[in-house]
């Protein structure tokens, strides 16, 4: 016996029925694109000055501010005689924070930002100490303006009081020395 072939409708009807199921069959799906990341920001902030340039002088400043004014007028003496540094200018500078000199503050303004704008490598560390301490005697300085003109403001009012009460009692000596009036009587129609 012969093998049976198959005939060629039938093969073509198979061929055609696998072609229909795989255009009928859903195609893989395409995996999702991979989402982008978010754009990364980048912050740029100064690196923190050094615990070591800082910290001395906080305490130094806290050292400070327990002394009497004699000790501040010594210690300013003393820091003069040294050479002049960042350092050096921000120790003056505190002290003449607390010396309540006339001129002091403005002196001590001009020694700190001396030292925020300095552009030596030595200022480096220093430079955001002294644009605080700067920024702090300017607005000491503009608050002692502040109280300097309300003092003086007062003063003009008192010295007004003082005319407008001198006259009052100018006014009262001149009404104690007029002449008593006479009662007056009623008078009668007749």
């Amino acid at each position: 016996m012969k093998p049976k072939s198959c005939p060629l409708p039938a093969a073509l009807m198979l061929m055609l029925t696998l072609s229909a199921c795989t255009l009928n069959s859903p195609l893989p799906a395409e995996p999702p694109p991979e989402p982008t990341p978010p754009p990364v920001i980048q912050v740029v902030t100064p690196p923190p000055a050094p615990a070591d340039e800082i910290g001395p002088l906080l305490s130094y400043h806290q050292s400070l501010r327990r002394m009497s004014q004699g000790e501040l007028v010594k210690e300013l003496s003393g820091l003069g005689l040294q050479q002049r540094s960042p350092r050096v200018a921000i120790q003056m500078g505190m002290v003449l924070m607390l010396t309540r000199g006339s001129g002091d503050l403005a002196r001590a303004q001009s020694l700190l930002d001396s030292v925020a704008s300095s552009t030596d490598v030595d200022a480096a560390p220093f430079r955001p100490l002294a644009q605080l301490l700067s920024s702090n005697c300017a607005e000491t300085r503009r608050l002692y303006d502040h109280a300097d003109k309300l003092a003086a403001q007062q003063r003009d009012n008192q010295r007004r009081i003082d005319q407008l009460n001198d006259t009052l009692e100018a006014l009262k000596a001149i009404e104690r020395t007029l002449p008593v009036r006479p009662a007056s009587t009623p008078q009668v129609n007749k």
